[in-house]
Parts: C-alpha cells; sequence; structure tokens
C-alpha cells in the first residue's frame, strides 16, 4: 500500500476574464461563440489561477501553503477539495477527505447544529454510531452547545466556524484541508484550533494548511509551499520558505510616517536604521511623537520579533510605578534607541511599536511597525539565532535617547 496521500500533476487552472454567468443554454452558446470568434475574441483574456503545480504528501504530513493573495491558494485547496475541476493535470487523493475552506463550509444554513454534524459524519462515510461516539467531544470543543439544536442560519460567524472546525477535526477524515478561516475566531480559540491540528498530525493523518500566520506554519508544518501568480516557486522546509515569503512581500520597511493616536498623544514617525544591515552595526530605532496636551505615565517602547512572530524582546522607555506620577509635558518628542552590534543574527526581524498610557490603554497599536533584515557578517557574540528560536523574550539594558522639541 502506498504511503503517499496526495499526489499532485502538472495541475492547471484558467479563467477566463470578461466571460460572464449566464443563465440559459442559449446565453451559454452565444458567450462561448463570442469567446471563440476572432472577430471579438480580443475582448476576452486569459487568466491562469494555478500553472502547471506539482508536488506529493505522504501520509501523516502537514504541508503549508503560503503566499500573497491572489497566489492561487485557495483555488488549489478548491480543486483538491472538488468544489471546480482543473483545466489541465491530473490529482490523486488517498483517504477520506474533509474541507474547511470557509465558514459553514458543507452546512446546510436550515439545518440545527446538531443535524449538521450528523450530515457531515454521513458525507464523510461515517456510520451514525460512529459520529455518536464523537459527537460530545465535537460540541465541547466547539462551545456552542447552548444553540446546538439552533438552525445555524442563526449562528454568527465565530460560532460557525468554531463548529465546523470542530467537526472537521474530530470525525477523523485521512486528508483534512484548510484554508485561513481560523482567522474569523478568537485568540483563545486559534489556540485550541492550533493544538488539536498539532494533535491530528501525530495521530498519523494528513493535513493540508493555508495560513497567513507564519508562526503557525512554522510550528505546524515540517515542509511548505510558496505560491505566487499560480505558480509554485519552491517547495522546501517550511522554514525556508517563510524566508522566501517574508523576502516576496518586501522584508524592508524601515520607516513610517503617519499621524495616528488620541487627542492628547499622536504618533508621528518612526524609524530603524544602520550604516549597513549586517550583524556587526548598531541597529537604532527612533519613535517620534506629539504631545498635544500633558499626559501622565506615557510609555514608549517596543517589542522585537522573529522573522515566526516570536518575541524575542522589548524595550520601554517610561515603566513607571503608578504611586509615582510623572507628566510628559506638550512637544514633540523623538525617542532612540540602540541595539548595540553583535546582539542580533541573520535574518528578518519585525518591530512592534507601543505607544500607551501605563496600565491604562494603549493610544496607538499597530501603527508605526517595522521589519527588516540582516545579512551575516560575523557571528560571534550574536545572541538571537532567530531560527532556533521559539518564544524566548528578554528586557533589553535600558539604551534610550531623548530629542525634544517644545
Amino acid at each position: 500500500m502506498t504511503n503517499t496521500a496526495i499526489k499532485v500533476e502538472n495541475l492547471s487552472k484558467k479563467y477566463t476574464i470578461g466571460a460572464k454567468a449566464s443563465d440559459s443554454l442559449r446565453e451559454t452558446i452565444i458567450h462561448k461563440w463570442n469567446y471563440l470568434s476572432n472577430k471579438t475574441k480580443s475582448n476576452y483574456e486569459e487568466f491562469w489561477a494555478l500553472k502547471d503545480i506539482s508536488f506529493e504528501v505522504k501520509q501523516g504530513e502537514v504541508l503549508g501553503i503560503i503566499g500573497k493573495n491572489g497566489a492561487g491558494k485557495s483555488t488549489l485547496l478548491k480543486i483538491l477539495s472538488r468544489i471546480t475541476e482543473p483545466t489541465s493535470g491530473r490529482f490523486v487523493m488517498n483517504g477520506r477527505v474533509s474541507s474547511l475552506l470557509e465558514v459553514g463550509t458543507g452546512f446546510h444554513p436550515e439545518l440545527t447544529g446538531r443535524e449538521n454534524i450528523y450530515l457531515n459524519g454521513t458525507i464523510l462515510g461515517m456510520t451514525r454510531k460512529e459520529v455518536k461516539a464523537k459527537f460530545n467531544e465535537i460540541v465541547d470543543f466547539s462551545g456552542v452547545e447552548k444553540f446546538i439544536d439552533t438552525p445555524v442560519k442563526h449562528y454568527s460567524s465565530g460560532m460557525y466556524v468554531r463548529l465546523a472546525f470542530a467537526v472537521s477535526a474530530h470525525l477523523e477524515p485521512e486528508i483534512l484541508i484548510i484554508d485561513e478561516v481560523l482567522a474569523v475566531g478568537d485568540a483563545e480559540f486559534q489556540k485550541k484550533c492550533l493544538g488539536k491540528m498539532g494533535e491530528v498530525a501525530k495521530g498519523g493523518r494528513t493535513v493540508l494548511f493555508v495560513s497567513h500566520n507564519m508562526q503557525a506554519v512554522n510550528l505546524l508544518c515540517k515542509n511548505a509551499i510558496l505560491l505566487n501568480k499560480g505558480h509554485a516557486i519552491s517547495i522546501s522546509n517550511s522554514q525556508e520558505i517563510i524566508r522566501l515569503y517574508n523576502q516576496e512581500i518586501d522584508v524592508n520597511r524601515t520607516q513610517w510616517h503617519g499621524n495616528e493616536g488620541d487627542d492628547n498623544v499622536r504618533l508621528l514617525e518612526t524609524k530603524v536604521s544602520a550604516v549597513e544591515f549586517f550583524t556587526d552595526n548598531n541597529i537604532e530605532i527612533q519613535i517620534k511623537y506629539k504631545v498635544i496636551n500633558p499626559v501622565s505615565n506615557l510609555v514608549v517602547g517596543f517589542h522585537l520579533m522573529s522573522e515566526f512572530n516570536y518575541e524575542l524582546a522589548y524595550s520601554i522607555k517610561g515603566d513607571y510605578d503608578l504611586n509615582n506620577i510623572v507628566i510628559t509635558e506638550t512637544g514633540t518628542y523623538t525617542e532612540i534607541f540602540k541595539i548595540p552590534s553583535n546582539t542580533l543574527s541573520k535574518g528578518n526581524y519585525y518591530i512592534r511599536i507601543d505607544l500607551g498610557i501605563h496600565d491604562i490603554k494603549f493610544i496607538c497599536k499597530g501603527h508605526g511597525d517595522l521589519k527588516f533584515y540582516i545579512m551575516n557578517k560575523n557571528q560571534i557574540g550574536c545572541k538571537y539565532p532567530v531560527q532556533d528560536v521559539k518564544g524566548y523574550c528578554s528586557l533589553f539594558r535600558s539604551n534610550w535617547h531623548t530629542e525634544t522639541i517644545l
């Protein structure tokens, strides 16, 4: 018996831009005739969503599929899930397949959660007795037990995806296909899903996993495929594919300009700079902001993240004791932090900016973030070999300098 779960050979999918869906056979024939006619063929354009994709997945392997929006990831999964047919090429799936490509995939909106669980089990070829044995576990994992006898058309998107994932993960298909649906759930549920997917993989089932969460891909997938404009750019170990993906999406974003914040404080500019981005050069981080009205216990800082989204270090200027109130007066400030040479090793890094009031609120979150790539020149003294670090976090020694324009 073969140990290959999925085999894809020269898979391609072509769409015709300019062609529109028709409600009748007559309209379909007319549109087809117009497309084939030399007089009007120029009004149509062929678009290859996938072109000559080939790969194999062994039984029990978790394969990541990553790429920018429009790379062809969802098209590939829809073909493998038999939702759409390929234009050319072939594929073989050895085992029962369960797909979770979007919220509510495979659910009938008029049926209750309970009925949909049994329906999905039947589609997978399971008996009612087999589904019943898993029923309580599915409901408990999904957290929708209070609404299990309510038609799913009344579910929120979060309830939909929780139940859909629980069904797909617990009804034991040999092959599980998952698109970026976990983004719908909250952080706690996403963590549960990742843990369950790890259990699924250890149980010997095969998983195809599409995600923009590089930390999840790195944790779950030994190997991955990078897609770009319908082509498979590379198939390799997940860490190498993640590096290629980061380079493809423009790794270096060393400056940010904006005007984000509230009525009291505005973030104006962030910047990361070096003489050259080599391991033996100092790295300087600048955070420029404007205080419109005096504020108490203002906190400014950053978190240093690896390319796999692990926190490596952080530094905060103004980590105050609430019993000792410090007032920041009106003015424009630039906070400068220096990371000494030979601290960081070769790799991609992200900087997440913090601006807020100590123990009270964030003023800016998700604004001003930066990313940069450090090239290797001398490994000696490098503290953070990011390819090996998984969750280690250290507080940088304070190394701040403030420039003020009042």
